[in-house]
C-alpha cells in the first residue's frame, strides 16, 4: 500500500498536542545544534514531556527524523505526482526521470543529514517507508514508459537509480568535495 496524503488515523487531542510539542522541540534542537543533537531524551526535555511519551510515539531517532521530514516529503510527492512538468506530468518520461533525480539531489542538499538519520537509525528503514515505495513505483513506471519495448527490468533499474540517492552516500560525497553540480552531472551520465 502506498501512503495516501491526509489519511492518518484519528488522534486524541492530548496526543496531538504532545506530538506537536515533540516535533517543534526536535526541529528547534536540530536548527540550533545540528542533527547530532537529535536525542530522544533531549527532545523530551525541550518539549516538556516525559521521555516515555517521546519513546511511545518515536521508538528511535530514525522514526523521529522521519516525522520531521514528513511535510517536505509530502511536498516532494505532490511535485512529482501533480506538479508542473518536467517533474510532474506532461513531459516525456526520460525528462521526468532526470527531473526527479535532480529534485531528489536538491532535497538531499538541504536535508541530507536528517534523511541519513531517518534511513540508517532503524535497520532497513529506507526501504520500508511508504516514501521509498512511492519513489520506486514512480521511477519504475517512468522507466517502463521510456522503454516500453526494450524488455527492461524497470523495478531493478528503479532500485539502481535510488541506490546512489541514499542520504549516507550523498553526505559522504559532499563531505569529500563533490559539488551538487558534479553529482547531478554524474546522474545525467547514468541516465544517458
Amino acid at each position: 500500500m502506498l501512503p495516501i496524503s491526509g489519511s492518518e488515523p484519528v488522534e486524541r487531542a492530548d496526543a496531538a498536542r504532545n506530538r506537536q510539542k515533540i516535533l517543534r522541540a526536535a526541529a528547534k534542537l536540530v536548527a540550533a545544534r545540528g542533527v547530532e543533537s537529535l536525542a530522544l531524551d533531549a527532545v523530551a526535555a525541550e518539549a516538556g514531556v516525559g521521555v516515555g511519551t517521546v519513546y511511545r510515539r518515536y521508538p528511535d531517532r530514525g522514526a523521529l527524523a522521519q516525522a520531521l521530514l514528513d511535510d517536505r516529503e509530502r511536498e516532494f510527492q505532490q511535485a512529482f505526482i501533480s506538479g508542473p512538468p518536467p517533474l510532474g506530468p506532461g513531459a516525456p518520461a526520460r525528462e521526468r526521470i532526470r527531473a526527479f533525480v535532480h529534485a531528489f539531489v536538491d532535497r538531499l542538499e538541504t536535508q541530507g543529514k536528517l534523511l541519513m538519520v531517518a534511513e540508517t537509525e532503524t535497520p532497513m528503514a529506507r526501504f520500508t517507508t511508504g516514501a521509498y515505495r512511492l519513489h520506486h513505483s514512480h521511477l519504475a513506471m517512468l522507466i517502463a514508459e521510456a522503454e516500453p519495448d526494450a524488455g527492461v527490468d524497470a523495478d531493478f533499474r528503479a532500485d539502481a537509480l535510488l541506490a546512489p540517492l541514499a542520504a549516507a552516500q550523498y553526505v559522504h560525497q559532499r563531505e569529500n568535495g563533490m559539488t551538487v553540480e558534479r553529482i547531478k552531472a554524474g546522474f545525467d551520465q547514468l541516465l544517458s
